[in-house]
């Protein structure tokens, strides 16, 4: 039996993940002030709503920063598989609180419904706003493209957050357009609603993709395609590779197989086998331990084991 880690490549250049953490930190302070800003000179619900759920940006960002610094944690005795789950403990709070901010949101619009109020210094509100938006937009195109990059959910559950919250703005802009030029007041609210509705909808996304995580879900069937043609290449030269399982921690990929051949290898020649094959896996796809396990064609027993299901995989 063998192991061996083998990292993606990372430029020495690249920022780690807790940078694009502290930038989303900043973001949400700024936006934070600017959405309360928006909202006080205009008495808009529909932009509190919005400032609302800036309170669950930062929030998120914070604890993402927290995960992050967890996750990067090199194994040690209690923890031998490392501390990559940590990033799941972010994307289940982010999950939860944007579930909170929905409620809250929809409590303050239907308190509007029954009791609508005319909006002030409209233009100015939205024009505050809208460089909130920006700002948003732009941090969650670079929180996306480095969760792809480093493999980090804690990433890519912010930057989908902060998409959201672009949408958001977008859908609450336009409420408070119609009712300054209808007048009518309950515009605002209902616009309100609606946010709230699609908040509720990311975040059952971002807590069904928490749960996936913390069951060890298998890699994706991208990274599985590139294993199996990495494997193949090895069945092609006459060595079975069967009961190949996966599972997902965050970044980390783990992955363990049997290797068949014939029982009169020597042991060298098998360990020899069994580090190119664990080599080639790792450099397939970022991030991954991979554990192999040797033994004999012709032992019955090398061929009972094939996976959890009975079947190969």
């Amino acid at each position: 039996m063998s192991a061996t880690a083998v990292h993606g490549p990372s430029p020495a250049s690249a920022p780690p993940a807790t940078a694009y953490a502290r930038l989303s930190i900043a973001a949400g302070l700024t936006t934070l002030a600017l959405k309360f800003g928006a909202y006080a000179l205009t008495g808009s619900v529909g932009l509190l709503s919005d400032a609302v759920e800036s309170i669950v940006n930062l929030l998120a960002a914070i604890v993402a920063l927290w995960a992050l610094t967890v996750a990067k944690q090199p194994a040690d005795e209690e923890h031998a598989f490392g501390h990559s789950k940590a990033e799941y403990f972010a994307s289940g709070f982010e999950g939860l609180a944007i579930l909170g901010a929905a409620i809250s949101i929809a409590i303050a619009a239907w308190g509007r419904i029954q009791d609508p109020q005319p909006l002030t210094n409209v233009w100015a509100g939205l024009g505050i706003s809208l460089v909130a938006a920006g700002i948003n937009g732009g941090v969650a195109l670079i929180l996306l493209r480095a969760g792809k990059r480093l493999s980090s959910i804690t990433l890519r559950a912010d930057a989908h957050h902060l998409f959201t919250d672009v949408w958001t703005s977008g859908g609450v802009l336009v409420g408070v357009v119609l009712v300054k030029m209808t007048g009518w007041l309950l515009v605002d609210p209902i616009v309100a609603l609606i946010v709230a509705t699609n908040i509720v909808w990311t975040a059952a996304k971002l807590l069904l993709e928490t749960g996936h995580g913390l069951l060890d879900s298998a890699i994706s069937t991208e990274d599985r395609a590139k294993v199996n043609a990495v494997l193949e290449s090895y069945r092609d030269r006459g060595v079975m590779i069967h009961a190949v399982r996966t599972r997902v921690a965050g970044r980390r990929r783990f992955l363990e197989m049997h290797v068949l051949v014939p029982g009169v290898w020597t042991v060298q020649k098998g360990h020899d086998l069994c580090e190119e094959i664990e080599v080639a896996v790792g450099a397939a796809i970022p991030h991954a331990t991979v554990l192999t396990h040797l033994e004999p064609f012709e032992d019955p027993a090398s061929w009972n084991d094939q996976g959890l299901d009975g079947r190969e995989r």
